[in-house]
């Protein structure tokens, strides 16, 4: 009970009796023990709000912190109120050493300790003990040794990361986090006198454990501190009700894991995430689980299409072993019904194979023994191609296919970022969701097309990306307006939202993806297993979320209308675009000049040859007919440099394409 008068007594007799030289030698000569600490890791949004952290690999929660991210007057107040003359002293404080020494004389028992944050920052370090001289000799000479090696400013950031706060809390940042629910960047008195109190007695002062004390314990803080006039004692009345423990947040789990796993050496993983739109997304998340039932999963991807961003990331309705939370669905490979109907389309038009007015057929047809049907079992007769895409029609989009070929198709979809996953060679199936894609890939396809035919990498951590052009914007366009014209689901606003649905075989997965002038949203709901679930459409599960999604952010308009010439109705169309033929069974249309990949001095019109083909040709640049001839040959009347998509359509609608480059 009288060991501090004790301990200062020796530590004067062993300081005389090494004398000054001596003495800094031997402080020189200590052994500091590692001064490195590990930090949790955090998964940061775009604007720097926590969005997950993980302990450190014994459990523990220690946060990165730093002097200029706490409230300088916890700081003022810790020096205040542990150490006032830390500033001045070469760690030990011998006029504080001498008061604890003679308090405790006078007192009978151990009043205040005298240790500077040095020497609390040197028992941290080792677990020194202060029981016994010996052990508070060696806190001692560490301390010393500490300040010869460290500034003032590297001693109180091992403080700020090293006090304990009870339990696995280590550190001001994790303390604030959680027990205050916050950073520690901004706090009130009350907070400040809290967390100044908590490490003088972590455990018996747990705020989870024992509040009262906790609270008592800051009280008397904010009581000393206000009479040096460091600290307001203003009141506080809802301390009580925020001193609670609580957890880290945890938005984006799923996304957090993934940029972990990509990185694991880092110790602040930045992301490309909207916080705000997160946390607005996570808090629907739990009605639309409870609309869905417990039988249901879903997953969630927003990105800016303008940059491939990715803005928000639900992985799943949660985040527990209950039915799949775990499970990362955005990255499943499903089935996607009929979501890749519009890029059918979109390449059909580009081609000149089709225009939105085009009369397709919507009749029982058998493709070399494939008989698709459509979803409702009726037929529509002749139908404009816009009409087509608009109902979801099966016959008319398998038509399209076939003349474009299945390969094509694939090899596009691997051009916009897709990563299909298809058992054997493509077939025409694949325009009715044969092939394995997932809710990410969707979203890469559909921020292609919000684009304007210009590939989107999607990405959650910055980077610069040159990416190509794989569609003109002219078809893209004509594909957009048709889906921005589809009605929005029953009590929902639609204007500026090109968006499709789709359902899987057997009622396995729902969809609904689409974008307006900046963001691209994809929905996908199902049943983590792949099971069937009866009764589910893509219109009547996944449309309505989509639109609440876009509900929550502000809406941008779709790019402007193109050129008025695309713009026609079916008659005024070119006789081959009126109506879609198929493929003819004469010899293959070929644009042999300028070959695929060319670059071209635009030196004045741009020539150009077909092999084949039957006439009348059109020739058309970038979707836009330039030129319509009988023969074989002809000279095309181009503007603007840079890449430009060439094709021709026959007579019989057959058609060839090249993708080249113009150059002075």
């Amino acid at each position: 009970m009288r060991a501090w008068p004790y301990f200062t007594l020796a530590l004067g007799l062993f300081c005389a009796g090494l004398g000054a030289d001596a003495f800094r030698g031997w402080v020189a000569r200590a052994d500091l023990p590692d001064l490195t600490y590990v930090t949790s890791v955090e998964v940061v949004a775009q604007d720097g709000q926590l969005l997950r952290a993980y302990p450190v690999e014994d459990g523990r929660w220690r946060m990165a912190a730093s002097l200029d991210g706490v409230d300088p007057a916890f700081v003022e107040g810790l020096i205040r109120y542990e150490d006032k003359r830390f500033w001045t002293h070469s760690g030990v404080d011998p006029r504080a050493m001498v008061r604890a020494a003679w308090q405790s004389l006078r007192a009978g028992r151990i009043v205040s300790g005298g240790s500077t944050l040095t020497m609390q920052v040197a028992r941290l370090l080792e677990d020194s003990g202060t029981g016994s001289i010996k052990g508070k000799l060696r806190q001692v000479r560490v301390a010393l040794a500490l300040e010869q090696r460290l500034s003032k400013e590297q001693i109180l950031t091992q403080y700020l990361h090293r006090a304990p706060y009870g339990g696995n809390v280590e550190g001001i940042r994790a303390a604030s986090r959680l027990y205050l629910g916050k950073d520690p960047r901004r706090l009130t008195p009350a907070e400040i006198a809290v967390l100044i109190a908590l490490p003088q007695a972590p455990e018996a002062r747990r705020p989870d454990r024992n509040p009262e004390a906790a609270l008592a314990a800051a009280a008397h803080v904010q009581a000393v501190l206000k009479g040096h006039g460091t600290l307001p004692d203003e009141a506080d009345t809802g301390l009580a009700r925020r001193l609670v423990r609580t957890t880290m947040p945890q938005l984006a789990p799923h996304l957090s894991d993934r940029a972990q796993a990509a990185m694991p050496d880092a110790a602040l993983i930045e992301t490309t995430l909207d916080a705000n739109l997160q946390i607005a997304l996570t808090r629907r998340a739990e009605d639309w689980r409870h609309r869905l039932g417990d039988n249901l999963a879903f997953a969630i991807v927003v990105a800016d299409h303008q940059t491939g961003a990715m803005r928000a990331h639900l992985g799943s309705a949660g985040f527990t072993h209950e039915n799949g939370g775990f499970l990362d669905l955005s990255t499943r490979l499903r089935s996607p019904g009929s979501t890749l109907k519009p890029l059918v389309y979109a390449m059909a038009f580009d081609q000149g194979l089709a225009h939105p007015e085009t009369i397709l057929s919507d009749r029982p047809l058998d493709f070399d023994g494939y008989a698709p049907q459509n979803f409702d079992g009726q037929f529509r007769g002749d139908i404009a191609a816009r009409e087509a895409l608009q109902l979801s029609l099966n016959l008319p989009v398998v038509s399209l296919t076939e003349a474009l070929g299945p390969a094509r198709l694939m090899a596009k979809l691997r051009a916009a970022g897709l990563e299909p996953k298809a058992a054997g060679a493509p077939g025409l199936a694949l325009a009715l969701g044969g092939v394995g894609t997932t809710l990410e890939d969707l979203v890469r396809l559909y921020g292609m097309l919000g684009r304007g035919g210009t590939v989107m990498p999607l990405h959650w951590s910055e980077t610069g990306q040159d990416t190509p052009q794989i569609l003109s914007r002219s078809a893209v366009w004509q594909v957009t307006k048709a889906l921005d014209d589809l009605p929005a689901p029953s009590g929902y606003a639609g204007d500026d939202i090109a968006y499709k649905t789709g359902t899987s075989y057997g009622h396995r997965d729902a969809w609904a993806v689409g974008y307006d002038g900046r963001h691209v949203v994809g929905v996908w709901i199902g049943r983590p297993d792949g099971t069937a679930v009866p009764g589910a459409f893509g219109g009547t599960l996944a449309a309505p979320m989509l639109f609440e999604v876009f509900g929550v952010m502000q809406r941008e308009p779709l790019a402007p209308p193109p050129p008025e010439t695309l713009i026609v109705t079916n008659a005024k169309l070119p006789t081959h675009l009126q109506r879609f033929g198929g493929v003819s069974d004469g010899p293959k249309l070929d644009l042999v000049f300028p070959p695929d990949g060319a670059v071209l001095s635009l030196d004045g019109d741009v020539p150009a040859k077909v092999r084949d083909g039957q006439p009348p040709f059109t020739w058309l640049a970038d979707g836009v007919p330039v030129l319509r001839t009988r023969d074989r040959s002809a000279l095309l009347p181009l503007t603007g440099l840079g890449f430009r998509t060439l094709a021709i359509v026959d007579g019989a609608g057959q058609s060839s394409r090249v993708t080249v480059e113009l150059r002075h």
